[in-house]
C-alpha cells in the first residue's frame, strides 16, 4: 500500500509532521510501504540514521495518537490505511532502532495492543542490538514492561560486560543489581565473586 497522496486526510498533525521529514526519511518510509503491500521485506537495505530514528518515532506518535482519537473519526478506508502506515513504520523502528526511548515507545504500543508476539521480538532486539548503556536506561525505566525486558536481559549479559559497568556512575547500581540476580536465577559463580568483592569494598 503506497503512501496516499492526500497526507492532509489525516489530520493537520499527521500532515505537519510528515512535511517536517527529510525526503530520504520519507522515500524510507514509502519504499517500506510498498515492501510491505508486496510481501517483499528489503526494509533492512534502507538507509538509515539516528536522525532518521527520531523522525519515524515522532511520525509514529503522531499517527498513533489520530487513530486512538474517538472524536471526528475517520471512515473505515482511510483508518485502515492510517493503521497500515503506524505498523509499517513500528516495524522500520523495531528493526532498526538502538534507542532506548523508541524501544519503550514500540513496548508501550505492543502492550496497548495486547501483541504479545511483538514484546518478544523486542525482547529479542533488545538483548541481540542494544548497547547495554541504553539497555541500563531502559532498566531505571518508570514502566513495569520496559523495566523488566531490560533486566531481563542485562540478567543474560556476560559477566565481563556487567563489569565493564561497574565504573560508570550512572549504571554501576543497575549493572551490580544484574549481578546479584545472575547470583540468585543463574547461581553464575562468576558473578558471586565479583559481588561478594563488592561487598567487602562497601564494608570499608
Amino acid at each position: 500500500m503506497p503512501l496516499p497522496l492526500s497526507i492532509d486526510d489525516f489530520g493537520t498533525r499527521i500532515a505537519t509532521v510528515w512535511s517536517e521529514l527529510r525526503p530520504a526519511t520519507r522515500g524510507l518510509v514509502e519504499r517500506a510501504l510498498q515492501a510491505s503491500s508486496t510481501g517483499n521485506q528489503t526494509t533492512r537495505n534502507f538507509q538509515y540514521d539516528a536522525r532518521a530514528d527520531l523522525e519515524l518515532s515522532r511520525f509514529l506518535a503522531a499517527l498513533d495518537d489520530r487513530a486512538a482519537e474517538k472524536t471526528d473519526a475517520l471512515d473505515a478506508e482511510k483508518n485502515g490505511k492510517l493503521k497500515s502506515i503506524a505498523d509499517t513504520c513500528a516495524a522500520v523502528l523495531l528493526e532498526k532502532t538502538e534507542s532506548a526511548e523508541v524501544f519503550a515507545q514500540l513496548v508501550r504500543r505492543a502492550e496497548s495492543q495486547r501483541d504479545y508476539r511483538r514484546i518478544d521480538i523486542l525482547a529479542d532486539a533488545l538483548t541481540a542490538r542494544f548497547p547495554p548503556s541504553e539497555i541500563c536506561e531502559l532498566a531505571r525505566s518508570q514502566d513495569n514492561i520496559v523495566r523488566e525486558l531490560a533486566n531481563e536481559a542485562l540478567a543474560r549479559c556476560p559477566v565481563s560486560v556487567l563489569t565493564a559497568l561497574l565504573s560508570d556512575p550512572v549504571d554501576a547500581e543497575t549493572a551490580r543489581a544484574a549481578l546479584r540476580r545472575q547470583v540468585v536465577e543463574y547461581g553464575s559463580e562468576e558473578a558471586r565473586q565479583i559481588v561478594n568483592a563488592l561487598d567487602q569494598i562497601d564494608e570499608f
